[in-house]
């Protein structure tokens, strides 16, 4: 079942760091999220990270990478990193920022370089499987990554259930 994808900005900047990850290709199904992605692969959706293209009141644009099964409270992410308000980004400005297809945002590899923030309980997991670029290809990998390359500010901004 290991497809191999071609080569995207995401699987690059990996490879250039040195970074070990795995390949999961699935089948993309519009608005299927992170649900489809862990129940066509196998995996739970709590260990599937989403990557949400969002910006701040000056229309700075951030990422936040979230388990796939929790939504993320705007309001605590604001709080939390010093702005005064946040909302996603529309599709076609998240795509201008990460320069990836919505439904395919990698964290790795962006056009524009953004500040990254990450929930913290998403650090705790032995492996995550986030987009690698493309619709219908996730990458597994250690969650430290997100720390060493990305720089990712742990944040505690989870909606409770």
């Amino acid at each position: 079942m290991a497809r191999h994808v071609s080569e995207t900005p995401a699987t690059q900047a990996l490879r250039r760091a040195g970074i070990v990850f795995t390949e999961h290709v699935y089948d993309y199904v519009d608005h299927g999220g992170t649900g489809e992605s862990a129940r066509q692969l196998g995996v739970p959706e709590h260990e599937v990270v989403k990557t949400l293209v969002m910006q701040d009141e000056a229309a700075r644009p951030l990422i936040i990478l979230m388990h796939g099964d929790r939504q993320v409270s705007t309001k605590n992410l604001a709080r939390q990193t010093g702005r005064k308000s946040i909302t996603p980004c529309k599709p076609e400005v998240a795509q201008r920022h990460t320069g990836y297809q919505v439904g395919g945002t990698s964290p790795f590899g962006t056009r524009k370089a953004m500040p990254v923030y990450v929930e913290r309980s998403v650090l705790a997991l032995p492996c995550i499987y986030l987009n690698g670029g493309r619709r219908g290809y996730l990458v597994g990998l250690a969650p430290q990554v997100l720390v060493d390359l990305l720089r990712a500010e742990p944040v505690d901004v989870a909606l409770d259930d």
